[in-house]
């Protein structure tokens, strides 16, 4: 098992997406739970498209998410790691050449209108093509039989000669790939389903070369949730780069966790699991055939019950970061009344970007109230009168902590014959200008008697 050498090749020609994020993690997870090598390799040959930023991304992306690489370059372009390199396509012409020249003097590749062709070996015949006018040579071969771990027996046919440099000397995807395979020691492939036609073709190249093919295992791919539209998830959709994930201070874990179960099963109903788990746990047989289904409203839930875990503190301080990444003005004057703020918030944030919304009105006096929210309150019983018996009784009330104002507020429902909830909708729109938050007492707590007072005053002489 210590012998499994797996690898993640990501082209760097735009931004990092979630399915290659869950690629990486497959075969990172693989590797760690068989005590084998994880090999990062850039696929950068493409010069047109080829960005720096892209790659850094990459590397950022995969530190970010915990994926560490045994082989291959350092971020920052700082050397390598491991003795397979050079580990960027675009540094391995002399060794693409010399396999190049392998094939020719085997007679298992020619030179045809200017670019060199892979000659596959069986019957010879010759077909009458109604579209070319002309005859063509086409080779009658035995399907290439793929031993998926993950998909079976899979037999797909491959009986046409395939280009493998282009006449402008520059080699295609499906030579370098089994090149850099071969080279990097790679045994086993775990990529997307969408490369399964792909395969017979690599195989009949390992053949070429008189290589051993690596293990096959095509994981299945992420759609889009059924209210995102049909098919799979592309870049332009919402959700699907990693970097939205960062840059609304997702945790990575929570993120890690999600993306594990997007075509994997534990093997029972858990789905809150630890990295380490999840490494214990993995493995090729327990990922689906079925297409996995992206859908952001379990990833947020996830990530909620990852942000519940976390020390006050450590919430606060995570909350902090995100306001001033975002260039909002923080209140950390007092930093005890923003962690306060900050400790009534946790239970209800799915992700941190929610939070400068969600605690607005504690940190300004001169805010809107939202209008339809202020016609709905106002338009159900007596609401002008419980608020003028809230303001009434407020000087009287201790303010100690949430259960004396509720039991002060309790009080003067009774006394009124009504029930807490009566005064609870109109309180919440004077003291926050909307329907929702924290529970009501735990505001008036936070804000203070004097602040919370203004706030009903306010909305008074406004109704």
């Amino acid at each position: 098992m210590s012998q499994v050498r797996v690898r993640f090749a990501p082209s760097p020609t735009g931004f990092f997406h979630i399915g290659s994020a869950r690629t990486a993690l497959f075969n990172w997870l693989y590797a760690r739970h068989t005590g084998g090598t994880f090999i990062l390799r850039i696929e950068d040959t493409d010069k047109e498209r080829n960005r720096d930023e892209f790659l850094r991304l990459i590397y950022d992306s995969l530190s970010w998410l915990g994926l560490d690489w045994d082989e291959g370059p350092n971020p920052g372009g700082k050397g390598e790691r491991g003795a397979a390199g050079p580990y960027r396509q675009s540094q391995r012409g002399h060794i693409y050449e010399a396999y190049k020249q392998k094939l020719l003097a085997a007679g298992r590749a020619y030179e045809k209108d200017g670019a060199i062709w892979f000659k596959l070996l069986g019957e010879r015949h010759k077909i009458f093509d109604d579209h070319r006018k002309k005859e063509v040579e086409k080779v009658k071969c035995d399907p290439v039989v793929i031993d998926d771990r993950i998909r079976g027996r899979v037999e797909r046919m491959e009986d046409e000669d395939f280009v493998i440099f282009r006449s402008d000397g520059n080699p295609v995807f499906h030579f370098v790939n089994v090149v850099d395979d071969i080279t990097m020691n790679v045994t086993h492939i775990i990529r997307g389903e969408d490369h399964l036609s792909n395969t017979s073709k690599h195989v009949r190249l390992y053949e070429g070369f008189g290589a051993a093919p690596p293990a096959f295992a095509h994981i299945p791919l992420i759609l889009k949730s059924p209210e995102m539209g049909p098919g799979k998830m592309s870049k332009r959709d919402k959700g699907a780069l990693i970097e939205e994930y960062r840059q609304r201070h997702f945790l990575p874990e929570a993120l890690v966790n999600y993306l594990a179960l997007l075509g994997w099963n534990p093997g029972d109903d858990r789905e809150k699991l630890l990295v380490a788990d999840i490494v214990l746990l993995f493995d090729l047989p327990g990922v689906n055939q079925s297409n996995a289904k992206f859908d952001p409203k379990k990833l947020a839930h996830m990530n909620m019950l990852y942000l519940l875990e976390q020390p006050p503190k450590q919430f606060a301080d995570k909350a902090a970061a995100y306001f001033q990444s975002q260039g909002l003005p923080t209140p950390l004057g007092d930093r005890a009344y923003f962690d306060e703020i900050m400790s009534l918030a946790q239970p209800k944030i799915k992700a941190m970007d929610e939070v400068p919304a969600y605690t607005a009105y504690f940190f300004t006096d001169d805010f809107a109230i939202d209008e339809k929210v202020k016609a709905k309150v106002m338009g159900k019983g007596d609401p002008k009168a419980r608020l003028a018996e809230l303001i009434a009784a407020l000087p009287g009330m201790d303010f100690s902590s949430d259960t004396t104002i509720e039991e002060a507020i309790k009080v003067l429902a009774a006394a009124k014959n009504l029930g807490f909830g009566d005064y609870q909708a109109v309180a919440r729109l004077a003291v926050t200008g909307t329907n929702v938050g924290p529970s009501i007492t735990s505001i008036f707590r936070v804000l203070g008697k004097e602040r919370t007072l203004a706030r009903l005053q306010r909305l008074q002489s406004s109704v």
